[in-house]
């Protein structure tokens, strides 16, 4: 192995709240493995989405743009072939990459093999584009780079991990950038159900309900079992890799980011898991392990997907292309915030058009009304649409949008998110909600519309 390039390995879940991790107040011991990995390397402990949705998620995270700039604004829109992504930059520096799991950026048509043109430039290639219909929680196929179907044996993330770890065996000795995207705790499709390993959702049933959902319907009190088991098991994949990277004496050297494209709400803010600027939605995990992210402790800033390709690439001793929107997460490391944003930043496509910021204290989001989500990615004018003070109300259940009160802070929010828009690459105005009492109150009902 080259003493000057660590391997680097990216963990990547799909739909998994942040509040999953014990590190972040779940009772229930879903990730031990995970929690310790926390512990002992750096965490992240505000990390958001750029895009609550799986294919704009995606493409942020293997380009370090934002998905209106990629022009992937909604799922189905598929990476354009010329767009520079992780693989290609770690390729240039000398790496071998591999694919390995759920890609979701290829043409929908290509619902399982996909091209090579269409592979975001990695090298080695055992994945699926749309792994959540093309297999199951027992039947997993992945294709390789020959197009060559293969049914791997046992639950799926296990599979996807089995494959994972003999990559790894196999290029000990060499520099390789491993990406391993899973499609758990993501709903089964075709069933809308939360496919937990046998025996798994049986220990989880009744026991523990997140307070956001807590009154809000939707299908939690249903899918947070096997979902939860889901979880659990992640955590087990995640301990047989740390196993395997131990054995062979990378673990101290290896570096490792674990995250996920979005979270879930469980259609309590919404009709269905994602798509909306509520915590729930857009807040994941975020955890980076091994070299200079070893005992370097728990990081308050806000973190964006788009800022871990910056990150990697300057902690693999690798340059930083300059169209990059993301900012790497390294300065940190040595407490160096000076210019480091205040607020994340975040676009929401599919169910609307809408823009947020997310800051220590306060979410702000507007919508362009009128447009549908589907078809079109930004706007010119958005209109106000929710403010919650996250000190005072963490589970966002009261909307202060339009509350005169609170006029002064949407003003300086507007601000904020304007000049992160600009810094984006966007430019649009704002209109003000319409002004009502500060005693009424804007229900959940009302948010979704």
């Amino acid at each position: 192995m080259d003493a000057q390039r660590p391997p680097v390995i990216v963990f990547f879940t799909d739909q998994q709240r942040s509040d999953t991790l014990g590190a972040h107040g779940c009772p229930l011991d879903l990730t031990p493995n995970l929690d310790r990995l926390a512990r002992e390397n750096t965490h992240l402990e505000h990390t958001f989405t750029c895009q609550p949705v799986c294919g704009p998620a995606r493409a942020s995270l293997q380009t370090g743009r934002y998905a209106h700039a990629v022009g992937c604004y909604r799922n189905g829109i598929p990476l354009p072939r010329d767009a520079k992504t992780l693989a290609h930059h770690f390729a240039a520096g000398g790496y071998r990459t591999a694919y390995i799991g759920k890609w979701h950026l290829a043409p929908d048509e290509q619902r399982g093999a996909v091209l090579p043109e269409d592979r975001g430039g990695y090298q080695s290639w055992l994945a699926s584009n749309l792994l959540e219909f093309s297999s199951d929680a027992y039947q997993t196929r992945l294709w390789d780079g020959d197009g060559k179907p293969h049914d791997l044996p046992g639950y799926r993330a296990d599979a996807i991990t089995d494959a994972a770890i003999r990559y790894v065996h196999e290029n000990k000795d060499q520099p390789f950038f491993l990406f391993i995207s899973y499609i758990e705790p993501h709903h089964q499709n075709h069933r809308d159900d939360y496919p937990a390993p046998t025996g798994y959702e049986e220990r989880y049933a009744g026991r523990y309900l997140p307070p956001d959902l807590a009154g809000g319907g939707g299908t939690a009190a249903r899918h947070l079992p096997g979902y939860f088991g889901m979880v659990k098991r992640l955590d087990e994949c995640l301990g047989r890799l740390l196993d395997a990277l131990r054995s062979l004496g990378l673990d101290e050297k290896a570096v490792l980011l674990y995250t996920s494209d979005h979270g879930s709400h469980f259609k309590t803010r919404n009709g269905e898991y994602k798509r909306s600027a509520h915590e729930a939605s857009i807040r994941v995990p975020g955890i980076l392990a091994g070299g200079p992210f070893r005992r370097r402790g728990r990081l308050p800033e806000m973190a964006s997907l788009v800022d871990f390709p910056p990150t990697l690439l300057e902690a693999a001793g690798l340059p930083v292309p300059p169209e990059m929107q993301g900012r790497s997460l390294m300065p940190l490391l040595d407490r160096k915030t000076e210019g480091w944003p205040k607020e994340a930043y975040l676009e929401i496509s599919e169910s609307q058009v809408g823009r947020a910021i997310r800051s220590a204290r306060w979410k702000y989001a507007v919508r362009a009304p009128g447009l549908e989500g589907w078809k079109v990615g930004e706007s010119s004018t958005y209109t106000e649409d929710l403010l919650y003070d996250l000190q005072a109300d963490p589970w966002e259940q009261e909307n202060l949008i339009g509350i005169e009160a609170f006029r002064g802070v949407a003003d300086e929010l507007k601000a904020r998110l304007l000049a992160r828009a600009r810094e984006a690459g966007e430019t649009f105005t704002i209109l003000d909600a319409p002004v009502r009492p500060s005693g009424q109150r804007r229900t959940r009902v009302e948010e979704v519309g």
